[in-house]
């Protein structure tokens, strides 16, 4: 039997509208928080978007599925920001400032969004499944570079775990407080992830500042455990 070509046409149809639908949602949602806080409500995001709220309620079951699909707006945003500034060829150390500076930059641009993110929710976190992708992608990075230096990969999940929850932390405290400027809190946000990450290398033996500062290669270094691994080989 020749498959239903037109239905399968009006699903698609009604699933590309789905989607679009949905986005500009996201968006109204974003532009009613950032306006009223992170309180504000179905209906103040409702009317934002010019709908009722049983319209809006036709793309999302609930609050907590709107919200997370703003979480996913977020990290999506956090990602592409934070990726682009660690990717440009610079030293490690460097590379690591670039990043905690574009996610304190990102999150600063829509405060009270990021806000009703980080904080605690009654029905769940919306940027749970964000956090797991950032320390996904975070974790894939750091293993690279342990693989390149020889170190042990198997610390690159827990250790880019415990970045994205510090980050995150720090990040609510200081959309809260304001208690000092953006680029002091990237400072001591940065000096804190990179002697934390080095610091911890350094524990296995790998020097994380050997990395190139063209990205994802590694220039020669004498350690020393790469001199006793010289002095076995040349033994043998």
């Amino acid at each position: 039997m020749a498959p239903n070509v037109k239905s399968d046409g009006r699903t698609t149809r009604w699933e590309n509208h789905r989607a679009t639908r949905r986005a500009e949602f996201v968006q109204a949602a974003v532009r009613a928080i950032d306006t009223l806080g992170p309180d504000a409500s179905v209906a103040d995001i409702a009317a934002e978007a010019g709908v009722s709220k049983p319209v809006l309620y036709r793309y999302f079951a609930d609050k907590s599925e709107l919200h997370a699909a703003v979480g996913a707006w977020g990290t999506d945003l956090v990602l592409e920001r934070v990726i682009a500034a660690v990717l440009v060829p610079a030293s490690a150390r460097d590379r690591v400032t670039a990043g905690v500076e574009a996610y304190l930059t990102t999150i600063a641009e829509h405060p009270q969004a990021f806000l009703l993110l980080t904080r605690q929710h009654a029905g769940g976190d919306p940027l749970a499944a964000g956090k797991d992708l950032i320390a996904t992608k975070l974790s894939r990075m750091l293993g690279d570079a342990l693989r390149l230096l020889g170190g042990d990969t198997g610390a690159a999940e827990p250790w880019a775990h415990a970045v994205v929850g510090l980050g995150s932390s720090v990040g609510q405290w200081w959309l809260e407080r304001r208690t000092m400027s953006r680029a002091a809190a990237a400072g001591y946000l940065g000096e804190f992830i990179w002697h934390a990450l080095s610091g911890a290398a350094a524990e296995h033996g790998v020097d994380l500042s050997a990395l190139d500062p063209e990205v994802g290669n590694v220039r020669p270094l004498r350690t020393e455990r790469t001199e006793r691994a010289g002095s076995k080989d040349a033994e043998q």
